[in-house]
């Protein structure tokens, strides 16, 4: 732990980006990285968790854990998602965070990297079925800042909560810029 600590407030050093100093609350949770327009966002994603010395597990697209760097992905926390077959994957990772030690599971909700009208659900429903709070993770290009707003509890009531997280991230520009990725989801309009 303290070599990654070393490594993250090196990176800080020489980055252009600085980090928020807020740490996350202590035990586990959801932490959202929004809005996601580069790899980038991982870097920094790693950086701040290394710093505040917290562990954190990822989602990442199946093609990421292929040799030769399957097993480097791993060792960061990553869980490797097969986008063609997801069913399951929900109830999985809810039995993953269920069994697991104190962690954050890090989610970049698909349709938050590129803009899309609705953003994947599987954040939500893993919040309400875990009972986890959800921490609003950010990086901001504006004012090259990366860290973390407040922390919630998803209530059910998917417009509130949505309208929540929709005022956090108004304005925030992620690394690439870009068009703005305004959450939203399909339950809303259920």
């Amino acid at each position: 732990m303290r070599i990654r600590r070393a490594l993250a407030r090196a990176y800080w050093r020489v980055s252009r980006w600085s980090p928020d100093p807020t740490p996350p609350p202590p035990g586990s949770g959801i932490l959202l990285g929004v809005p996601h327009t580069s790899n980038w966002d991982f870097v920094l994603m790693l950086a701040l968790s290394w710093n505040w010395g917290v562990n954190v597990r990822w989602l990442g697209k199946n093609s990421l854990f292929k040799a030769p760097f399957g097993p480097l992905m791993r060792a960061l926390g990553g869980i490797p998602v097969h986008r063609d077959n997801p069913a399951g994957l929900v109830d999985e990772l809810v039995n993953q965070v269920r069994t697991s030690g104190p962690s954050y599971l890090v989610i970049t909700p698909e349709g938050s990297r590129s803009a899309r009208e609705y953003w994947k659900s599987g954040f939500y429903r893993i919040a309400r079925e875990t009972g986890m709070t959800v921490t609003l993770g950010y990086v901001d290009r504006r004012v090259m800042t990366a860290g973390l707003g407040p922390t919630l509890s998803m209530t059910g009531d998917v417009r509130a909560d949505l309208d929540t997280i929709r005022a956090f991230y108004a304005g925030k520009v992620g690394v690439r810029g870009g068009p703005e990725r305004i959450p939203r989801l399909h339950a809303e309009d259920a």
